[in-house]
């Protein structure tokens, strides 16, 4: 059994802040018995002004929130999911929205760039375009030998489409992140329902550290934080407001779920779609 730490964040405008935050919450969570922590989706900066930004858009090897978190996680001798940064690829203007898996030495052992953008307009009036700065993705990832197994790596929009998740799955997946930074009209409505439906599709374990509360930019996020089990059982459950939780993930669970329900494997090809008038 490994015992992990979700971060529910309000991240901010400055980075500086935020890397103070983030290694902070690795020092808590190492104190608080954590394998392994995980935080959610745009940890370093949370800013819809684009030109007040893009003056912190770095390179990967220049980032200094992901250097701080590295250093973090080698101090403490922990784990950390950094659930993604917004970082300058290198192709053209565009930036990736990049998760990270670091190991307890502060060395990175996985990357992965969000693959699904969000772009929509909410009833609320809010306007999403997140084509409009990032590229998407063009992988999938599972690093193997975390304090929660082998884990799949997703980022927020992800979220939607189950057939990402069952590719994890497939692959060898033990545990999927969902790091999220949800509106609050779509997460009041779909966050937990989803979250515990790819828990159970997959049989895996699903740890989503999301944003929380009302941001320096002026978004607002839904927070709410979980873990779900491979049944679909709640194993942790934040509310709306920015702190720490814990919870306790127990692999062994996996093997006798699926062999409950081996959904995964009955799996079959979908044959092409024959539409009659």
């Amino acid at each position: 059994m490994s015992r992990i730490a979700l971060l529910q964040a309000q991240t901010g405008i400055d980075p500086a802040r935020n890397a103070a935050n983030l290694t902070e919450a690795v020092r808590q969570a190492k104190a608080g018995g954590a394998a392994m922590l995980f935080t959610p989706e745009m940890s370093g900066l949370l800013d819809k002004e684009r030109a007040r930004a893009s003056a912190h858009w770095r390179l990967e090897e220049e980032e200094p929130v992901l250097a701080a978190v590295r250093d973090a996680a080698a101090r403490e001798g922990m784990w950390v999911h950094l659930g993604s940064l917004a970082v300058r690829s290198g192709e053209g203007e565009l930036l990736a929205n990049r998760g990270f898996v670091i190991d307890a030495s502060g060395e990175v052992r996985a990357r992965y760039d969000k693959i699904h953008l969000f772009d929509v307009d909410l009833p609320t009036g809010e306007s999403w375009r997140e084509s409009a700065v990032y590229r998407p993705g063009g992988g999938t990832v599972i690093v193997k030998g975390t304090p929660v197994g082998a884990l799949g790596l997703t980022i927020c929009y992800d979220l939607r489409f189950p057939a990402l998740f069952a590719a994890l799955a497939e692959a060898g997946a033990e545990t999927i992140a969902v790091p999220a930074a949800f509106t609050v009209p779509t997460g009041q409505a779909h966050w937990a329902t989803l979250l515990r439906a790819r828990a159970i599709e997959a049989g895996v374990f699903v740890v989503a550290a999301a944003q929380a509360g009302h941001h320096e930019d002026g978004r607002t996020t839904y927070g709410h934080s979980l873990v779900a089990g491979p049944w679909g059982e709640l194993l942790l459950e934040m509310d709306g407001a920015p702190g720490l939780g814990f919870a306790e993930v127990e692999l062994a669970r996996i093997s006798e779920v699926r062999g409950r329900v081996p959904a995964l494997s009955h799996r079959r090809p979908i044959p092409p779609v024959r539409v009659v008038d």
